[in-house]
């Protein structure tokens, strides 16, 4: 049976290097992101999603706005958010903010909400990371009261409730497509399937076929609740080059540049050589040729049976142009491959 799939490619706004090898300011990262969104649109990429973060690493703190301009200057290709950190936000907001781009691009918004694997967010907006569990509970939970649109009437602890209040706009469709993006945790895969959501599953290190046991609870979840199964998607780094020696090259001291920073944080130490040859060879890097990235995206794409994959392709101080090449890769060589092998 073929198997059909939806392939996208995400962006954190890395902040990058020019041409001299100083960083580039964040206004004209941001700049270049919409660029490269660009090109992914007319190159016939799927998905196009950027990911909110509130450190100087990371140039998209309101994917929204960033979402909003990037649809005045495309025509086909979706868009969305990888991810939107709904605890530290207002439900409400973050689907107005979205029902807004979902009107401007025509009906091509999608959302994928989380908790977000930094926290930052919580102390410039005021909440305590003590509560990061139960404000993620509470705003899903109001959040997927409005997805179907129409008035509302909810009850929670955190905030007050609402009685048959509508929000505004609505969605022209009837209801804005809205993805769990999970990070490894059972409770988050069966949270997706009692909200009869989509599953984004973030895959960032080590085999992707560990992860087949939340594919089959979430199919299993499903099979209780007697529903149709929802997609399911990987959001996995990546980068592609014309060969795998150039690739490899290309990545390997601005993506170890960019771990041995978020590592620091985390007591995790530097990353070796051998380390990120494994993760080319056999983890959930998907690094190299088109032919190899493909050939690895596919097998992925059986093992855990996914509608959607989505390869994060800008990593650390990795260069505009590169990206923008790895891009062209992605759209004319890559996703035909793919098709080609799973159909």
């Amino acid at each position: 049976m073929r198997q059909s799939i939806e392939l996208g490619l995400d962006t954190f706004g890395d902040v990058t290097a020019g041409a001299d090898g100083r960083l580039l300011s964040h206004a004209q990262v941001i700049r270049n992101v919409i660029e490269e969104a660009v090109l992914a649109d007319r190159i016939g990429i799927d998905f196009f999603g950027v990911g909110e973060h509130h450190r100087a690493d990371f140039a998209i703190s309101a994917p929204e706005v960033v979402l909003a301009a990037i649809a005045g200057r495309t025509s086909r290709i979706r868009l969305g958010s990888a991810v939107t950190v709904l605890s530290s936000d207002d439900p409400i907001r973050v689907f107005q903010r979205f029902a807004t781009v979902d009107a401007a691009s025509n009906g091509r918004a999608e959302v994928i909400l989380g908790r977000g694997s930094f926290t930052e967010s919580f102390p410039l907006f005021g909440f305590e990371l003590s509560q990061y569990q139960d404000l993620f509970e509470e705003k899903l939970d109001l959040f997927a009261a409005l997805i179907g649109g129409g008035a509302i009437t909810w009850r929670g602890k955190m905030r007050p409730p609402l009685t048959d209040q509508l929000v505004f706009p609505p969605i022209e469709t009837g209801s804005l497509k809205t993805w769990i993006g999970v990070g490894g945790s059972p409770d988050s895969v069966v949270r997706a399937a009692r909200y009869n959501l989509p599953l984004m599953l973030a895959i960032i290190g080590g085999d992707p076929k560990r992860f087949q046991p939340y594919a089959e609870l979430y199919h299993r979840a499903f099979q209780q609740l007697g529903r149709p199964v929802p997609p399911i998607g990987v959001h996995s780094p990546g980068y592609v080059a014309d060969t795998d020696g150039q690739a490899r090259e290309d990545l390997w001291l601005d993506y170890k540049g960019m771990r041995d920073r978020i590592g620091a944080e985390r007591g995790w130490p530097p990353m070796a050589r051998a380390e990120f040859d494994q993760e080319a060879d056999r983890g959930s890097l998907y690094v190299g040729s088109p032919l190899t990235v493909a050939r690895k995206i596919a097998a992925t794409a059986k093992a855990l049976g996914l509608a959607r994959f989505d390869m994060k392709y800008s990593a650390g101080t990795l260069p505009h142009e590169k990206l923008m090449r790895g891009i062209e890769l992605y759209g004319s060589q890559v996703i035909p491959l793919v098709r080609e092998i799973l159909g």
